[in-house]
């Protein structure tokens, strides 16, 4: 039996990934390795729950890959990832509004008809609706996660720990009932909490117009105040200005107006109008106007409060006129100054955002519709100065998309204003990453925060455990046992905590003795997801110390939106409640767009299903995509993408893996058995290891410091580069040697030992594929009790820095080595002289001090760039010819009458002297010109180096140096290249021929004169390369013949595999 398992040239890694997931399966890989762990240090993480009523986006997928990978290190780290279960989050208006579709209900009275138990029960449905689809894509894409015993927040155990926290939020005095203008849908006819309304802001065009308010007592003389909101008008009361700000009173064209003396420009840019009086705003203080749109009626005592200029600080003169148009209800600003200055109410607007009969030109209108009429009526009434349209951030219901507005109204709020320094101070506590957030977006809307507006007139979530009596006293509900205390009957059997049920039960008040009535709310459904951080363990009824050991939590992840929502509601709530943190680390996710960049849509028909890529590609590609680069910036994606990901690493490692498992397999060696200290191996495998453990300790690093892509950037580099593209090829020989010498040996042990540790390496990334290449290179080898105590590199330690296997010397000698190759290369390819055709000479130029280096590895260096002699020099000179470019309109400035004497003089500057210039002014952007008249310090802007190789040679650099190739070609060197060039064409044969790297083969060969000269001159070279056990000229017809053209000359080639031994 071969000591591995046989490995395909090429890999299904859908196929190998549905092996492993039953594998994981039926051996309870995922559940052994928590128990594996269990003892250990808790490492506390926190699933971000989603909703199940719509199917998994690849967004989705990104998410819950970036979490199992860093879930995944830390347990490989020694950790017990503490809990370690998903969640549902179940109630809210998203799972309403697809419930309305599904019945074809339009509002809220159609709601109440239908009947709200009824309406309930089936978003208890429908928020469970794709659950099996949310777990599938969690398997497949190798997420390990507990979804059997997931925290879901429409449970009873759940509500009654969100019940909890709000009665210790009464008893502090935060939560408290007040009038408030709040944001409103009014399609949905529910507030919108501060953090909700953000998520639904965007760009639109909206009117901007300019108003005329007719002034009191004074004929022909108006206000100018500006909006882009013209339904407001009608409901207009006031008119602000700012105190210390200058205002004027102009005539224009026989009328009279009053504005910010800095606006002027702005609002009348043709500068026709003469300034009459300047004032103070504090100076227009009480003066009134006429009501603008008079269809809203107020009595007699408002009118007189209604309709005057107060004062107020928020205006300034960055836009508009510097007089703002107030309408109280409709804007927060407006009803706190209302509310100071004693202006009057006008609310003509109903909760679904259309006008009341009142105002009869517009009753039934909804508000944004009847922009375009308002603006109509005041250009008839000639009151519009200007109009236009602008780009304006506005407002949209984050789920329905309806365009929101400001509006009046009754509500609970949980007065976050009041502890803006404890959430601050305990934002300063949380690792965020990237570290920008903390200060600017998520710290901008903390230094911004208001009161939350808690309380939703909806059906389906948390009721409102507030429950008043008509004699005053109110009662905010803890826990069911408090809730019966209230009751004089039994629960109902079929009892649940939500409505209707809890609107149906009677509770009395313990001061007169009266029925209480529940006010009509659920709650905000983002305060239960932030609640899941103690309300998952049913606490304070229960798991007390689970959850202090569980507080505060070390990683949450999420995306970038959620600075507005998740991780805002949890730092909220965990501040209100206990003026702590409720995370510790907050990794953050930007958004997964198309390939050219746009945003996912069913509509734009862009939208890429996570199933078509995992199923076809694999979900490995994916993972490995999505870590490559920075995960809080936005990722374009597309199956071709994936595609190009799985050639570009996943197919250089299994190359290399199949490379080393087929050769040693050939010899029958098993690696295990193979003791050989590093420091007794090549040169080559002691700079793989060093480099190997260099790559731990950046991995390490960058993993720990949530930078995936960094880690994996450092990973991709070591197997591509450093291991196939120089290791590999630098040790083929050995391999293919039919000897198994001790420097074979060698190559094999440490080709195995660096294929384990990347398999651990990559585990938490690529967890299928590590996962396969360990079970052949491990396990397989295992036997009893070891194979089962290493039944998955899942089980194992993230490998650490073996500190005495480092040689940093080693490694940056041999880098440096690699960079000349691929100068050398470039110079090669500048002089379109292909590799395989040899070069006279190669010569370094670099400093001194690396001479040494280089001298190590010229054996490597001259035959990777196939050259026959390589030469080392610390001095351009002769190599080089640099000249200057005088720049004459800065020397000019400058130098003034000397600038010619500069100009020639710097065009007169050759051989060492311009080399020495041009070294000073690389290293110090400086150096000193000497001339006939003195001496002139020139700076880089001063000139412009021209350089030029030396004839006869092509030059590339690399850091720290530079190469230069001689470009002549002899006929010998012609010769040796095509020769050379047949045994590439012979290799493509063997490869099309799914041959393995040891079969032998018979070869012949027919050409014209110059094709056999090379053969026979070639030939012991031709047959090692290629494994021929024979090579002659005639034509095999048992054998694969293709005719090649090789630099003009037609090459006929047969190869006949011969039977493996």
């Amino acid at each position: 039996m071969a000591i591995f398992k046989e490995v395909k040239s090429y890999v299904q890694l859908p196929k190998l990934e549905k092996k492993i997931l039953k594998f994981w399966e039926k051996e309870q890989i995922f559940q052994k390795v928590r128990e594996l762990r269990k003892e250990n240090e808790k490492y506390v993480f926190l699933e971000g729950p989603p909703t199940a009523n719509g199917l998994p986006h690849v967004g989705h997928v990104l998410t819950r890959c970036l979490k199992d990978l860093y879930l995944r290190y830390k347990t490989m780290n020694g950790f017990y990832i503490s809990p370690l279960i998903g969640g549902w989050d179940c109630h809210g208006l998203p799972v309403e509004i697809e419930v309305e579709k599904e019945l074809g209900l339009n509002s809220k009275p159609e709601i109440v008809e239908f009947g709200i138990k009824e309406f309930n029960k089936r978003c208890k449905v429908s928020v469970m609706k794709y659950v099996h689809e949310w777990e599938e894509m969690t398997r497949r894409v190798g997420f390990w996660i507990d979804m059997e015993h997931a925290y879901i927040t429409m449970k009873d155990y759940y509500i009654e720990s969100v019940w909890w926290s709000l009665k210790e939020l009464w008893k502090k005095g935060l939560l408290v009932k007040g009038y408030k203008v709040i944001p409103s849908c009014p399609r949905c006819e529910v507030t919108l909490s501060s953090h909700e309304y953000s998520q639904g802001l965007k760009e639109t065009d909206d009117p901007s117009i300019t108003v005329k308010f007719s002034v009191e007592n004074e004929p022909n003389t108006y206000f100018l105040a500006w909006t882009t909101t013209p339904w407001t008008l009608i409901s207009n009361v006031g008119l602000a200005v700012g105190k210390d700000i200058d205002y004027v009173k102009i005539e224009r064209d026989g009328e009279f107006f009053y504005l910010a003396k800095a606006r002027l420009k702005a609002v009348f840019p043709d500068g026709n109008y003469k300034i009459l009086a300047k004032m103070k705003g504090k100076d227009l203080e009480e003066m009134r106007y006429k009501q603008l749109i008079p269809f809203a009626k107020l009595g007699d005592e408002d009118r007189k409060k209604g309709f005057r200029v107060v004062t107020g600080e928020f205006v300034s003169t960055e836009d508009g006129t510097g007089i703002v148009h107030t309408a109280p209800a409709f804007g927060p600003e407006d009803y706190e100054l209302a509310q100071q200055k004693g202006l009057p109410f006008l609310q003509p607007v109903k909760s679904n955002g259309t006008f009341s009969e009142e105002i009869t030109p517009w009753a039934g209108m909804f508000i944004k519709d009847a922009d375009k009429e308002i603006i109509r009526y005041l250009r008839k009434e000639g009151r519009l100065i200007s109009e236009k349209v602008e780009k304006h951030t506005s407002g949209f219901c984050w789920r329905c998309k309806t365009p929101t507005m400001y509006y009046a109204r009754e509500a609970w709020l949980i007065r976050m204003s009041t502890l803006r320094d404890n959430i601050l101070a305990t934002n300063e506590q949380i690792n965020w990453v990237p570290e920008h957030l903390k200060h600017g977006r998520f710290g901008d809307f903390l230094e911004n925060i208001v009161d939350w507006a808690l309380s939703r007139e909806r059906f389906w979530g948390t009721p409102l455990p507030v429950w008043k009596c008509e004699c005053g006293h109110t009662e905010c509900i803890g826990s069911i046992e408090e809730l019966k205390s209230f009751m004089k009957e039994e629960l109902p059997e079929d009892f649940e905590l939500h409505r209707p049920w809890i609107d149906e039960i009677k509770l009395y008040c313990p001061k007169c003795g009266k029925k209480m009535t529940r006010e009509p709310f659920v709650i905000d459904c983002w305060y239960e997801s932030g609640s899941a951080q103690f309300a998952q363990w049913h606490y304070p009824f229960e798991n007390q110390e689970k959850f202090k050991e569980h507080f505060p939590i070390d990683f949450i992840t999420e995306a970038i939106d959620q600075t507005r929502g998740w991780f805002y509601t949890l730092l909220a709530i965990s501040t209100a409640l206990f003026d702590k943190p409720a995370y510790l680390n907050c990794l953050t996710m930007g958004h997964v767009l198309d390939k050219n960049g746009i945003k996912m849509s069913k509509h734009i028909g862009n939208v890429v299903k996570p199933a078509e890529v995992y199923d076809s590609i694999g979900a490995d590609p994916m993972r490995w995509y999505f870590f490559s680069s920075p995960v809080w910036n936005p990722t374009r994606f597309s199956k071709d993408i994936i595609k190009d990901t799985k050639r570009g690493f996943f197919d250089t490692l299994w190359n290399v893996y199949k490379f080393f498992v087929t050769n040693i397999n050939v010899d029958n060696i098993n690696p295990q058995t193979l003791e050989i200290d590093v420091k007794e191996r090549s040169i080559l495998d002691q700079w793989l290891i060093s480099k190997l453990n260099s790559l731990i300790g950046v991995v390490r690093e960058n993993l720990d410091a949530f930078q995936a892509h960094k880690a994996a950037g450092a990973i991709y580099h070591f197997v591509v580069e450093d291991l196939s593209n120089w290791y590999v090829r630098r040790s083929r020989k050995r391999f293919w040697s039919s000897e198994i010498t001790s420097n074979k040996k060698k190559g094999f042990v440490t080709l195995y030992e660096t294929l384990v540790t990347l398999a651990k390496l990559l585990a938490p990334f690529i967890p299928f594929t590590a996962e396969e290449l360990y079970q052949n290179l491990v396990r397989r080898l295992l036997k009893g009790k070891e194979k089962k105590e290493k039944a998955s590199v899942h089980f194992e330690l993230f490998p650490e820095v073996n500190n005495s296997a480092l040689n940093k010397n080693l490694e940056e000698a041999m880098d440096l080595a690699i960079e000349i190759v691929k100068a050398g290369r470039a110079a090669r390819n500048e002089a379109k002289i292909k590799v395989r055709i040899p070069m006279q000479e190669l010569i370094v130029v670099c400093p001194q001090k690396y001479h040494k280096m280089v001298e190590q590895f010229l054996p490597e260096i001259t035959e990777e760039l196939n050259v026959k002699k390589v030469s080392l020099s610390n001095e351009l000179t002769g190599m080089v010819n640099y000249n200057f470019k005088p720049n004459f309109k800065l020397l000019g400035p400058t130098f003034k009458k000397d600038a010619p004497l500069v100009g020639e003089t710097l065009k007169g500057l050759t051989g060492s002297k311009a080399l020495k210039a041009v070294t000073e002014l690389q290293k110090t952007g400086k150096f000193t010109l000497k001339t006939t008249e003195g001496n002139f310090e020139i700076h880089n802007d001063h000139v412009e180096i021209i350089s030029s190789g030396k004839e006869g040679y092509v030059d590339a650099a690399f850091p720290g140096g530079q190469v230069f190739i001689k470009t002549e070609l002899t006929p010998e060197l012609l010769e040796e290249g095509l020769a050379r060039d047949i045994v590439r064409r012979i290799q493509d044969m063997r490869k099309d021929a799914d041959l393995e790297y040891t079969q032998n083969i018979e070869l012949y060969i027919k050409g014209d004169e110059e094709v056999k000269t090379a053969i026979e001159r070639w030939k012991e070279y031709i047959m090692t390369e290629t494994l021929a056990t024979k090579l002659g000229s005639s034509t095999k017809k048992n054998g694969k013949t293709v005719q090649w053209t090789i630099d003009n000359k037609k090459v006929t080639i047969t190869i006949v595999p011969l039977e493996k031994k």
